[in-house]
């Protein structure tokens, strides 16, 4: 596989550690251990038995813990110190032909786990502004089918996998800009009413 190929693959690995790490790492894990995929000397770790109990059994509470208006937030805060180094790791793994991780495929890797972090906790925390629960449910559902989704295409297609991830980036980007645009413009408004009531 070319460096091109594994530069795209590191980085949709990354990016899917941002939205779900446990359920990435288990992926990563059980395709090396079941032979599926040849992984890179740096990445074999993943393959541990360990590793793959572990990651499993937290991928599955993530799973129910994500489901959960309000605790899903607060899931997403406590996992910003976890997901962003390991998408690094896993962007800088996948790029390491000896196992040596160089720091610009780190750097690399954590600012694209860290901005799907970030994308996925904002579009979380404006679904739970929201009384009723099926938002919240459906998106979590839709991040459970990203990830597996993108785990079993990023190593067949990579370079398709990565433009999918960038324009599901782009997309939600610009949706959460222009939905924090509109709260603010409304807030503005309710604002000025109630300040010319007082008057």
């Amino acid at each position: 596989m070319s460096d091109a190929h594994l530069f795209a693959i590191g980085v949709v690995l990354a990016w899917l550690a941002g939205i779900r790490v446990y359920l990435t790492v288990f992926g990563v894990g059980l395709a090396g251990a079941l032979g599926w995929l040849d992984l890179p000397p740096a990445l074999e770790v993943t393959q541990s038995p360990w590793v793959i109990g572990v990651s499993g059994a937290l991928a599955a509470v993530e799973f129910f813990a994500d489901k959960i208006p309000g605790v899903d937030s607060g899931w997403d805060l406590l996992h910003t110190l976890l997901r962003v180094p390991a998408g690094a790791f896993l962007a800088a793994a996948t790029l390491s032909p000896d196992g040596h991780l160089g720091a610009g495929a780190l750097a690399a890797g954590a600012g694209v786990a860290l901005t799907s972090h970030a994308l996925k906790a904002g579009s979380r925390a404006l679904l739970n502004t929201s009384p009723e629960p099926v938002t919240n449910w459906t998106a979590s559902v839709a991040e459970d089918v990203a990830t597996v989704g993108g785990l079993a295409l990023v190593f067949a297609h990579p370079w398709l996998a990565l433009s999918i991830v960038v324009l599901i980036t782009v997309t939600i980007a610009l949706a959460l800009w222009w939905l924090w645009r509109k709260l603010f413009r409304r807030r503005r408004s309710d604002d000025g009413q109630s300040g010319l009531g007082t008057v």
